[in-house]
């Protein structure tokens, strides 16, 4: 509960126009911790870097709350030169991408655009081998992520595109079980989102436990599951687990985000687990950055102390 309240509390005020106004002013410092620059060759460094030490990258071009058709699809076509640049600099195409970015829920001609232009993006990224992660966002766009994810693993593969599943959602134990005839590659968050109770867990204990679940329900259907999180204790039990039911490393990996536990992405990497960096970059992150300071008061403790210092 108290987890919930504070993350409560920093995204109500992270919404007021005018903290927003001296967050761009001031803290861009401070988000350089979480944000891998603001333009796409900074991005492409920082996975290049990330591969110096056996970790692999996940690009993530931020941008939310695009409105008007036009912007969504200039949006979709800023990603597929992100796969293009990627493909030339020697990396395999991995991204992430909202599809409230490009156009969900938006009528072209007939067609779902957000749809439209995923089906470009993943057209190119299988191009290249690549593999897009249709990330969730809230709760009420759920629906409609995974029918369109369904449509979209019947078109090109799940070997080429996949999505989230938030632990601190009641229905994402359902939700999972009922992706299981099509072999999906899931990405396993706890969510950060600011959701209702009638709809989310309040307390951390009970979404780090449905978070368990979920990892070992989808590894135990044979699935291939991306274990996205800090939390060593979670970190070790999935450890044991795998080791307990004689799954395979290739069928998981660790993914964590950028900036935070550097030190344990390396030694996760050094032990031989594959491991992914969330990587994201671009010019719009405040709303990224506010939800990464909702997630723990060391984070906040973080920032404000960077601001003393400046």
């Amino acid at each position: 509960m108290i987890d919930q309240l504070y993350r409560k509390a920093v995204l109500t005020v992270a919404e007021r126009p005018q903290v927003e106004k001296l967050a761009r002013e001031k803290m861009w410092p401070l988000a350089e911790r979480f944000v891998a620059g603001e333009n796409l060759e900074s991005a492409i460094k920082a996975v290049q870097q990330l591969q110096d030490d056996g970790i692999a990258g996940n690009f993530d071009l931020l941008g939310e709350f695009i409105e008007s058709p036009a912007d969504c699809t200039k949006f979709a076509d800023d990603v597929l030169a992100l796969i293009e640049a990627a493909q030339d600099a020697g990396i395999k195409p991995y991204v992430s991408i909202k599809l409230s970015s490009v156009g969900q829920g938006k009528d072209d001609g007939g067609e779902d655009l957000g749809l439209k232009n995923a089906r470009r993006i993943i057209a190119k990224a299988k191009e290249y081998g690549g593999f897009i992660c249709l990330d969730m966002e809230d709760s009420g766009r759920v629906d409609i992520t995974l029918r369109q994810l369904r449509t979209l693993i019947g078109e090109f593969g799940a070997e080429h595109v996949g999505t989230v599943l938030q632990s601190y959602l009641y229905r994402s134990l359902s939700d999972r079980a009922g992706l299981d005839d099509l072999k999906p590659n899931l990405r396993i968050v706890k969510g950060a989102y600011l959701e209702p109770e009638t709809v989310a867990y309040p307390d951390k204990a009970d979404v780090d436990q449905n978070y368990r679940r979920l990892v070992y329900q989808h590894l135990k259907a044979g699935n291939y599951c991306n274990v996205a999180t800090h939390d060593e204790k979670i970190i070790d039990d999935v450890k044991r687990f795998v080791l307990a039911h004689g799954i395979q490393r290739d069928q998981f990996e660790f993914q964590m985000l950028y900036g935070i536990r550097r030190d344990l992405q390396k030694q996760l990497a050094a032990e031989g687990y594959r491991v992914r960096v969330y990587l994201p970059y671009g010019r719009d992150w405040y709303a990224y950055f506010s939800r990464r300071i909702a997630e723990t008061p060391r984070n906040a403790m973080f920032v404000a102390q960077g601001m003393l210092k400046g």
